[in-house]
Formats: C-alpha cells, structure tokens, sequence
C-alpha cells in the first residue's frame, strides 16, 4: 500500500460526510468534464467518476500513479496525467484525447503548501485572468486560507488574497472540515469552499494598478490606507477623494469592499 508523503503534504480525506458534502457541492452531471488535482488514492475520483461526461486527473506522486492507472485505467471517462500541475501544460497534452478537453469544473484536495499557486492558475489574475474560466472550482483548503477566500470587508481575515479572488470570483463556504477527517491528520483544521468565476461588474480600468494599490494598501494591515499608499498616491491628495468617494478618509484597507478598490484605482487611473 502507498503511504502518504510528507514532502508532498499529502492528506488523504476518509470522511464520507466531507465526501459527500464535496460531490454535491460540485453539482455534477453528465456533461461536465472535471479536473481533479492530486487525486491521491482516488478516493474522491471514484465517486466522480460515475457523474461526469469526464475527468482528467493530475497526479505528482509516480506511485500513486501506477495505483490509480492499475485501478481507473480502464475507465473510458478518466485520464491520468503525471506531473507537477503548476507547471504541467495540460492543454497541449490533451491535443491527443479530445473527449478530454475544456474541462468545465474543477472539484479537487490540494496541497495546503501551494494554495495561492494554484488557486491563481485556476483563476488567473486581476491583470491577466484565465479567459476560458470554469463554471465552478470546489476546493477541500485550510481553514485559515478558506476564511480569507470568503472573508468580507471589515473582518480579520479580509486581506489582499480576498480582494483578488473576489475580484474574479464569488466564493462561499460549504463546510467545516476537522482534521481527524483525513489521514494521516494534519496540525490545522479545513474547509470546503466553492468558488463560482464571474466578471465584475465594472472592471478595473487599470487593472495592473488596482494589483499595485491592493498589495500597498495591504503591505501593512494596521495601518491607514493613506499612510500605506503615500508612496504612490499624495496623502492630502487621496484624502481628498476618499471623501468624494464617501469614504472615511482613517479607512484602513480591510475596510474597503471589492468594488470600492475599484472605483479608487478606477478614479487614480482617470486622475493620474
């Protein structure tokens, strides 16, 4: 039997409920193409399986690869790829196996050490988002990043992660998920989220610098916005649009919502 691998902060989910919870969470029918990111022994994939049209699996372990070839190989809806999904170029590799293209939905328990990574591959960025967007990503995540992917405004766990996913997407929590439900256990608690990819409602006009002022504004939490942007923004200058803006010129970046970072980059960007 293959036993998890630290270096590949391997967990293995066992609980049925969280299963359960991910499945549904993930909708499935019969014309979805699913992705599926460290599938691990393939417990999730089976439940899969019998629901979609298709699903590519990527898998890093060699090991867990021969497994899962040994025991899925033969379905005719499932296609493994070997390799490291951040840098693994899946579209040139599915030329071949067209049946296999395009997937549509993402449903996958990623390693907790490469989150960020993979979140923004599957996403993109607010200066460059993915073009072809999936309907739905359903992730099994630490609990910490799952707060701050569905934090709001004026909470602890609103930060620059937050505002640049919920740039490019809605996301809400499906469950709890305590760490006797995987195997081996991990130090840290989990949780399902889903993340449903949309376009703002008024975009960026410059999106690269809307990504320059999050990452200021965020540099240092505690501190007032127009003291963390004053290298790129005249204090008395943004305290003045604050107020045209009817925000409270003392904001701090945790204060304001996705579409009022907009708005100032948008109202920098005309002004500048």
């Amino acid at each position: 039997m293959v036993q998890p691998r630290r270096h590949f902060a391997q967990h293995w989910l066992k609980s049925e409920k969280v299963l359960d919870a991910i499945v549904k969470a993930a909708g499935c029918t019969s014309d979805d193409r699913i992705l599926e990111i460290g599938p691990g022994t393939g417990i999730l994939t089976r439940r899969l399986l019998p629901l979609v049209q298709s699903l590519v699996a990527v898998e890093i372990d060699r090991d867990l690869c021969q497994l899962l070839a040994k025991q899925l190989g033969k379905k005719e809806n499932f296609l493994l790829l070997q390799g490291d999904f951040l840098t693994l170029d899946s579209p040139s590799q599915l030329t071949a196996f067209p049946k296999f293209q395009k997937q549509n939905k993402v449903v996958a328990n990623i390693p907790y050490n490469i989150t960020g990574p993979i979140i923004e591959k599957l996403l993109g960025t607010i200066s460059n988002p993915n073009l072809e967007p999936f309907d739905s990503i359903v992730l099994l995540v630490q609990k910490e990043v799952a707060e701050r992917l569905y934090a709001k405004p004026e909470s602890r766990a609103f930060g620059a992660l937050s505002v640049r996913v919920q740039y490019l997407a809605d996301c809400e929590l499906i469950c709890p998920v305590p760490a006797a439900a995987f195997y081996p256990a991990p130090k840290v608690d989990s949780a399902v989220v889903r993340l449903r990819p949309r376009q703002i409602e008024t975009p960026a006009l410059d999106p690269r610098k809307l990504e320059s002022l999050i990452k200021l504004g965020f540099a240092a939490k505690r501190k007032m916005l127009r003291n963390n942007l004053q290298s790129t923004v005249e204090r008395d200058r943004l305290t003045h649009l604050l107020q045209q803006l009817n925000i409270n010129p003392q904001v701090r970046a945790e204060d304001l919502s996705v579409q009022q970072w907009v708005t100032l980059s948008n109202q920098l960007t005309v002004n500048s």
